[in-house]
Order: C-alpha cells, then sequence, then structure tokens
C-alpha cells in the first residue's frame, strides 16, 4: 500500500534514487563498447508542500535528469520517487494535472501561433474550467505583463518575452508543483526581477511548491531559504543559502569606479584584487551584506559608480570538494 506524501512532511519525495544511462562508444573500428554513466547516483531528500527550493549545481551535475524522473518523463534506474503520492514513471499523465514545467532552453508554446492561441490549446489539453482558465489567464496576463504580447506569434518574441509566456502557460490549470529549470537564463534585469516577483508572489499567495535550478545565484538568494547542492549525482549540500557560502567559503566582489586613479581602497572587511585605472575590485565574503563596505566606500572616496557580483556556483561548489578531499 501506497503512502500519500500530500501532508506537510514531504509532498516531493525521492529515497535512494538513481538514474542510469547506457552508453556505446566506438573502440577500434569495428567494435563498440558498451559503459555506464551514473548520472542520479543515489539522492534521497523531501520538500514540504508550499515549500520553494533551489536545486542547483555544474552542467552535468544530475539536475535536468531529476527534474525528469519528478516529472514522468525519465524512468529511475533504482529507489523510490513520489510526488503528491503518485510514482511520476507510472502515472504520469494523472500527475500531469498537478504540475507545471518550464525549461528555459526550450519552449512548451506553438512557435508559429500566437501567444492568445497557444493558451487556447493549453485550455483545452487540460480541460480547464472555461471560468477558471479566464481568471488564471487574466491573472497571468497581468503579473507577467503579456497584455501587448497575446496575439505575437512565439517565434516573434524576444527570450525574455517568450519565457514570461512560457512561465504563465504552466500556471494556466493551477499546478500544486512548479518545476522551473533555468527560468531566467539569457533575461536582461527587467525581465529577471519581473520573473522573481511573480514566482514569489505566486508561492506566498497561492502557497504553489516551486523546484528551481539555475545557474544564477541571485535567483537562490532572493526567492529560496533552503538550497540543495547536486554534483557528480549526488545531494552534497542542503540548507541555507547563506549556509553555503560559509560552507564554500566563497566570495562577492564590489566593483569600484573612482574619479581618478587611486592607490588601492582601504576598508575592513575587504581586500583589493584587482586595480585598472580608476577601477577596483574587491573581494568580501558572500554571507555578510555589501551595505555596511558599499557605505564605507563612498564615505572616504570619491565614487562615481559601484556595482556587486554574485560568486559563481561552479567556483563554490569546487572550493567545497576542495576542502573534502583536504581532510
Amino acid at each position: 500500500m501506497e503512502t500519500d506524501f500530500t501532508g506537510h512532511e514531504g509532498f516531493i519525495e525521492l529515497d535512494g534514487v538513481e538514474k542510469v544511462f547506457d552508453v556505446r562508444r566506438r573502440k577500434g573500428r569495428l567494435r563498440r563498447e558498451k559503459t555506464q554513466v551514473r548520472a542520479v547516483d543515489g539522492i534521497s531528500f523531501s520538500v514540504p508542500r508550499g515549500e520553494m527550493v533551489g536545486y542547483i549545481g555544474p552542467n552535468g551535475a544530475g539536475k535536468s535528469t531529476t527534474i525528469k524522473m519528478l516529472t514522468g518523463i525519465l524512468t529511475p534506474s533504482g529507489g523510490r520517487v513520489r510526488v503528491a503520492g503518485i510514482d511520476p514513471a507510472r502515472e504520469r499523465t494523472r500527475l500531469a494535472q498537478r504540475i507545471g514545467v518550464v525549461f528555459g532552453q526550450r519552449t512548451t508554446l506553438w512557435w508559429d501561433l500566437p501567444l492568445r492561441d497557444s493558451y487556447r490549446l493549453m485550455h483545452r489539453m487540460y480541460r480547464i474550467p472555461d471560468e477558471r482558465f479566464k481568471v488564471n489567464m487574466a491573472r497571468c496576463v497581468d503579473l507577467l505583463d503579456l497584455g501587448g504580447l497575446l496575439d505575437v506569434p512565439v517565434r516573434q518574441l524576444s527570450l525574455g518575452q517568450r519565457m514570461r509566456g512560457d512561465i504563465a502557460a504552466a500556471l494556466l490549470h493551477d499546478p500544486e508543483v512548479l518545476y522551473l529549470d533555468e527560468p531566467t537564463i539569457g533575461l536582461d534585469v527587467i525581465s529577471k526581477a519581473k520573473v522573481r516577483d511573480f514566482l514569489r508572489d505566486l508561492n506566498a499567495e497561492r502557497g504553489t511548491t516551486v523546484l528551481l535550478t539555475t545557474h544564477d545565484l541571485t535567483d537562490i538568494e532572493q526567492l529560496c531559504k533552503r538550497v540543495m547542492v547536486i554534483d557528480h549525482g549526488r545531494l552534497v549540500y542542503d540548507g541555507t543559502p547563506g549556509g553555503l557560502h560559509e560552507v564554500g567559503e566563497s566570495e562577492r566582489t564590489l566593483v569600484v569606479d573612482l574619479e581618478r586613479e587611486l592607490p588601492p581602497v582601504e576598508v575592513a572587511g575587504a581586500r583589493v584584487v584587482k586595480v585598472e585605472g580608476p577601477r577596483q575590485w574587491l573581494a568580501f565574503p558572500a554571507s555578510v551584506s555589501a551595505a555596511p563596505l558599499v557605505a564605507a566606500v563612498a564615505q572616504r572616496y570619491p565614487l562615481v559608480d559601484l556595482s556587486v557580483r554574485e560568486p559563481d556556483i561552479e567556483a563554490v561548489i569546487a572550493k567545497m570538494y576542495a576542502d573534502r578531499s583536504a581532510l
């Protein structure tokens, strides 16, 4: 008898999940050798209903493979997966009514049709009640600023416009779970802000469970209270974004443009790592606020402009592994 994981302690459940692919590689002129690639290697975690979780790692770490198993696109080689009490691989059609999926690199919209027609097709595919469809459509169009785009063919939309269109499409049927795979990839600052604000409101108002994979640490820090790191198919961290920075001892960079060329800036809590004319780069711990540092620089130096650069996820994870291997 299956347990229904629709309560607080595990709306999404993975227990010892593995995914192994058979790969044939050429060996010599006529012979091919079969090898196995372990994309996901014994991952276990649970996500309560209504939680927004970041799921991050380097390219090839197993993030997308995990998402595909959670949606039923791929069947696990081992272990157990449940979403809302449903085995995704066995009941993919039933689960489809309860989940929404957005892949940043691929669209679910019809390329040559206006955005409005794609939504009408989804209205029929998901058999959404008319009134519910109208309400959800109006809400998504308003909050994602799609009003002027509904009659534009998808192929004519910019990447940011299409991404917002894809997110709306994934939400028209009121999914309980939303899987987002790189939803802000390639977006400009304004488009990223719109997508983040929408996701934040969606989670707060409707309690939608969100699993977010991204290479943008700002996405994680602004949206998620919990982050999981996967590398080489294994879960290597599960905690807060701040804790991730502490474990990886990562640093952010304050880029300072001064009125003129000066000796290296001296302020507490940061060190100069590069100087090019009036521009200087200051490194400081990613786990601390940039505000005191910015105030100190502005007070003591003739400042023209400044910006904060976030640490690279791959660098954070590489530091984590370097520390572990040194033990």
